[in-house]
């Protein structure tokens, strides 16, 4: 199978059933599951970035869309947290048999805290690294912070709130499913220990996941190896050629290289 053909992977049962694109790229152990962020899929620069790294040392890389996103099945407005990180699940315990550093932007940082938690007994969790992470973003940055009482009375009502993109023509689309769905994985309440290092990448200037949201992951950690890395002119995506070679410098120290 062609590098840029993925395979394709059922997750859910019945009418839950979705069509789950998984890209696989063979090699040496620890290999790189990446999960990327809300809206976002796995032909984006970081994503690529890192495969096209993962390949030149011969380490096996795993990326995936998840349902309602990029080449997989799926209405974007039917799915939610649960959605996605049960095709991370399945992922992983398919494709990642061995030992595995967990690579997450954004929403994909939060999926893979969830991830590490429910698959810390596997032992198979070397690490993760994590770009802005936006840990229970549902809750603490969108149903607290940023929405009106305007747009949650129109999200309770209607079911829907269409959001504009800063990072697109198509506006997001928060559904009530979402947000109340979001509730179910919400961390920061609890000290957390996935049982392993974490180094966090965030940008001083990210307007969607402010630092001091990282810094709350960060004392949520107490019990795990944590790296805290402050991008000083950083935005939320941390795409730019230094920003990549950052990400890349500190997979390549959690893989032990």
């Amino acid at each position: 199978m062609g590098a840029c053909e993925p395979q394709f992977i059922q997750v859910g049962k019945n009418a839950e059933q979705r069509r789950i694109a998984v890209l696989e790229t063979p090699g040496k152990a620890p290999a790189l599951l990446w999960l990327s962020g809300f809206k976002s899929d796995m032909s984006g620069t970081k994503a690529v970035e890192l495969a096209v790294f993962g390949a030149a040392r011969g380490q096996a890389v795993v990326r995936f869309d998840y349902s309602g996103h990029g080449q997989s099945g799926g209405d974007f407005e039917d799915a939610c947290v649960s959605d996605w990180l049960e095709e991370a699940e399945a992922v992983f315990d398919r494709f990642c048999p061995d030992e595995t550093i967990l690579v997450g932007s954004s929403m994909g940082g939060w999926l893979a805290l969830l991830l590490a938690l429910s698959r810390r007994a596997t032992g198979r969790i070397k690490g993760l690294v994590l770009i802005a992470p936006a840990v229970d973003f549902t809750e603490e940055l969108m149903w607290r912070q940023r929405f009106t009482d305007d747009i949650r009375r129109t999200i309770l009502s209607e079911g829907r709130w269409a959001q504009p993109s800063a990072y697109g023509d198509e506006p997001y689309v928060i559904t009530r499913k979402l947000i109340e769905d979001g509730r179910r994985h919400l961390l920061l309440g609890d000290l957390l220990h996935v049982g392993a290092p974490v180094t966090i990448l965030q940008g001083a200037q990210d307007p969607d996941v402010p630092a001091s949201h990282a810094r709350r992951l960060v004392e949520a950690l107490p019990l795990d190896d944590v790296t805290f890395t402050l991008v000083p002119d950083g935005d939320h995506r941390l795409s730019r050629p230094q920003d990549i070679e950052l990400l890349l410098r500190a997979v390549a120290e959690m893989s032990g290289t």
